[in-house]
């Protein structure tokens, strides 16, 4: 009798474990929980804060080309329309589909230190890409210089004032990206470095712009020229689209032309890059697409075929740059001023476009 009641209740224990079991397995299929286990394959996730700029669609064929020939069995590609909680949910199921590492531009550089610790909770390194995120535990970064952007497009000015005017006198607007991005107030400082070395230019606008939207930048610079009475002698903008926000202000008043006001921008997209063609815009800076993403590319999947190593053993030689929380190890890229007099030997050169998609030749 006593063994035929431990027999039941060794079968029912056994029933309720295979249920609690098989129960188990449904949910975490029919709702994505835990981590998928290692199958030995290099997963790579990409992971853009938008596709909103042209530029974007060559960063992410450079990045997956580039995974795949250095090895990656599958990358991971996705953005986020510059939306922060799409993003979260994006990475997210980066980390659901089991990659080994992500590659994050993130849309709010402040608090996606948060994505990283969630990532490490799971084993999985993030690099970061373009804009640096701040206050987190980032393992690595890939960047251009950012701080050199600004200080280009404020050298350029410079020059550009003391051929029209003879003297470095004049009042500025700087149009800024997203407020808190981490890239915008690198690029915004090297601008605002130049602008205090030199006390005859008068800085009347510094304005941030959400999204960093072309509309947005354009209604600054509406509303900037309507308030100085059209005399603002150049606008330095964090982007090129921003950069074609202000041009389509400066039309409507008749002064999108090098010789009335000066233009710069950011990220060589191809209308700005014929707009410097024209006459139209001053200088765009060309920040090299393809080594940044091969290079981060590249990284991701040396960080995941060497899992057991630290990065400073990877790339001892990389630059050390604090991000408020650590000392990041970082690489950073070239970055090249794009004039009228310089077009074909950088951005058609380098195979960014064609003569013919700049000049219609």
């Amino acid at each position: 009798m006593k063994k035929n009641i431990l027999l039941g209740l060794l079968v029912t224990l056994m029933g309720l474990s295979l249920v609690s079991t098989v129960e188990a397995g449904i949910f975490d299929s029919l709702f994505g929980g835990g981590k998928k286990k290692d199958d030995g394959k290099i997963k790579i996730g990409f992971l853009l804060k938008t596709m909103q700029e042209e530029r974007y669609q060559k960063d992410k064929k450079y990045f997956i080309d580039a995974a795949y020939a250095a090895g990656a069995d599958e990358v991971v590609f996705d953005s986020a329309n510059n939306k922060e909680q799409m993003q979260l949910q994006k990475f997210e199921t980066m980390l659901s589909k089991g990659v080994d590492v992500i590659v994050l531009q993130p849309v709010n550089t402040g608090t996606a230190g948060s994505m990283v610790k969630l990532a490490h909770e799971e084993n999985v390194k993030v690099i970061g890409y373009d804009s640096m995120l701040v206050d987190g535990p980032l393992d690595m970064h890939v960047m251009q210089d950012s701080w050199a952007v600004g200080r280009l497009q404020g050298a350029a000015m410079i020059d550009w004032l003391k051929a029209k005017k003879g003297s470095v006198t004049g009042n500025v607007a700087l149009i800024k990206g997203q407020p808190g991005d981490s890239n915008a107030n690198a690029m915004s400082s090297g601008v605002l470095e130049v602008i205090k070395n030199n006390p005859g230019l008068n800085l009347v606008i510094e304005q941030s712009h959400v999204g960093w939207a072309p509309d947005k930048a354009m209604k600054t610079a509406e509303n900037a020229l309507s308030r100085y009475d059209n005399n603002i002698d150049a606008f330095i903008c964090n982007n090129s689209g921003m950069a074609r926000g202000v041009i389509a202000a400066l039309k409507g008043q008749g002064l999108a032309d090098v010789t009335k006001v000066f233009v710069a921008g950011s990220d060589a997209a191809l209308t700005n890059i014929r707009y410097v063609a024209q006459g139209i815009q001053a200088i765009e800076i060309f920040k090299k697409i393809k080594p940044l993403a091969q290079t981060a590319a590249q990284a991701a999947v040396k960080l995941a075929q060497n899992k057991d190593k630290e990065v400073t053993e990877l790339y001892p030689n990389a630059k050390l740059i604090n991000n408020n929380f650590q000392e990041v190890p970082t690489i950073v890229t070239e970055i090249v001023k794009v004039t009228k007099d310089n077009i074909k030997e950088t951005v058609i050169a380098d195979g960014f476009y064609t003569t013919e998609e700049v000049y219609g030749e």
